[in-house]
This record gives structure tokens, sequence and C-alpha cells, in this order.
């Protein structure tokens, strides 16, 4: 006996065989299923803003912590020595000398301890 929607039925269950075959699933309405878990994250623009903020800051504060614990004289004696210095002598004597925001993050250290 000859069904005329068997045909109908058959090319169903081929494209569900071969969207099953390329990961597809039935999932409920409302579950969490694969669709939520492997769909493509979207990518941040900007990934980089937030640790070069973080690592500024997190430099400033060393520095000023640096400059509160020592002291600015024997602080300053020190950049002075790493100037005189050969290679990246030099460039920490840039990046360490006390620039105003390390000063204020001393003198804010020296006002709260």
């Amino acid at each position: 006996m000859y069904d005329p929607n068997i045909k109908d039925f058959y090319e169903r269950v081929g494209r569900l065989q071969k969207a099953h075959a390329s990961g597809m699933g039935f999932e409920a309405v409302g579950t969490l299923g694969r669709s939520y878990s492997y769909r493509p994250k979207a990518r941040k623009r900007f990934s980089f803003v937030a640790p070069a903020i973080f690592v500024t800051f997190s430099l400033f504060g060393l520095k000023g912590t640096i400059h509160y614990h020592v002291g600015s004289d024997i602080y300053q004696a020190r950049v002075e020595a790493l100037k005189v210095g050969e290679g990246f002598d030099r460039l920490g004597a840039v990046i360490m000398a006390a620039d105003p925001v390390t000063l204020w993050v001393s003198a804010q250290l020296h006002k709260y301890l």
C-alpha cells in the first residue's frame, strides 16, 4: 500500500539526520542546551583597555608605596643610581622617577597610615 506522504516523511527524516550529524539537536523551549553552550561568543573589541588600566594603576600604586616606605631622599638617590647605570637601568630610572601621581599616592599613604 502506497502512502503519498511517505516521500515527505523520508525527506524530513533525511534533513533531521543531516542536522544531527552537523551538531544540531532538539532542545525544549526554555532549556539551556547545546546551542546555548556552544554558540560563538561575541568578540570584545577593546579587550586590552582594562588590563592596561589595571597595570598602570598597579605601577603607580607600587611606586607610591615604595616612595612612602623608603622616604623621598633614599628613593631619589636610588633613581639617580639607576640613571648612572647601563642599558635597562636607565629605562628603570625613567619608569621609577617620582612623578606627581607617585608623590600623591605616597602623601595619601602618609596621611592615612
